[in-house]
């Protein structure tokens, strides 16, 4: 169900929304749960947002970037520094806007796992949502590694049922073969028409990519691959008033997040989550 200050919500000719738009509001008033805004303000936004996501998600697919582990992790040293553990640190001489274009137009300087992609595609389709000068004045210190995000980002994960065009949801490999941890599992962008965009993996069905996962296993293995029910997304409300906050006279103070280097391949943000709070208790 999909609601707009407190009541149901009717498409009307003046949101002016395309295909990927459309999919989307549609399956938010089939849901079984219900998403609900204050305003239609909102709610574009996140509609936008997710189209952007998408389309990034697409244009990496078709970009020469690629997949490797940490280890082998490389980018355009213009913009990144490339730390020993395979992150890529902004350079303080350089705007976050255009480190993270340049992802996409020097594709082939790159090359990096699977939740860093998901982070790239996130940061390039904020960009797009909240424009240049506001990602340039909120996203000041990237550094891409892992799930390791910005906190305006805001990303949420969760359990859950029912997902959107846009989310990031997980692949589960259980019984992984020792000898290539890196198909532990995969992070996918769900599209629009219900295929998934996984960095390493292209374009696929879900059926696909249980399939190859489960080409991955221990010998013996009776454990297969399956879709999990881990839900990522950013917080769209918060990036949503990114933008009017730009024009309030602020200083930008955040709280930088735990950061640990754990060198897992393809893990989900659930599992990144895990090894940072395992760094603090130890």
């Amino acid at each position: 169900m999909l609601q707009v200050a407190g009541v149901p919500f009717q498409p009307s000719s003046l949101l002016q929304l395309g295909t990927i738009e459309r999919v989307i509001i549609q399956q938010m008033m089939n849901a079984p749960v219900v998403y609900s805004y204050p305003s239609v303000r909102e709610l574009q936004f996140e509609i936008s947002a997710r189209k952007h996501i998408i389309e990034s998600a697409k244009a990496m697919n078709e970009s020469q970037v690629e997949f490797t582990t940490f280890r082998y992790a490389r980018c355009n040293p213009t913009y990144w520094n490339l730390t020993g553990a395979g992150g890529f640190l902004l350079r303080p001489d350089v705007f976050p806007a255009d480190a993270i274009l340049d992802i996409y137009r020097n594709s082939s300087l790159y090359a990096f796992e699977c939740a860093t992609a998901v982070v790239i595609i996130y940061y390039h389709a904020i960009l797009k949502s909240i424009g240049r000068t506001a990602f340039n004045t909120f996203f000041r210190n990237l550094y891409l590694y892992s799930w390791h995000t910005d906190p305006d980002l805001g990303l949420n994960t969760f359990h859950g049922s029912h997902f959107l065009p846009g989310d990031v949801i997980y692949f589960n490999n259980p019984d992984f073969h020792i000898q290539t941890p890196w198909f532990r599992g995969l992070n996918a962008v769900i599209l629009e028409d219900g295929h998934y965009f996984g960095h390493g993996f292209g374009i696929m069905s879900g059926r696909e990519i249980i399939d190859f996962l489960n080409t991955q296993r221990n010998p013996g293995s009776i454990q297969p691959a399956y879709l999990g029910s881990i839900v990522t997304r950013p917080s769209f409300d918060r990036l949503s008033n990114l933008s009017i906050a730009l024009h309030r006279e602020r200083t930008v103070h955040k709280k930088t997040p735990r950061l640990v280097h754990h060198n897992k391949n393809r893990i989900s943000l659930v599992q990144h989550l895990h090894y940072c709070n395992t760094e603090i208790q130890s």
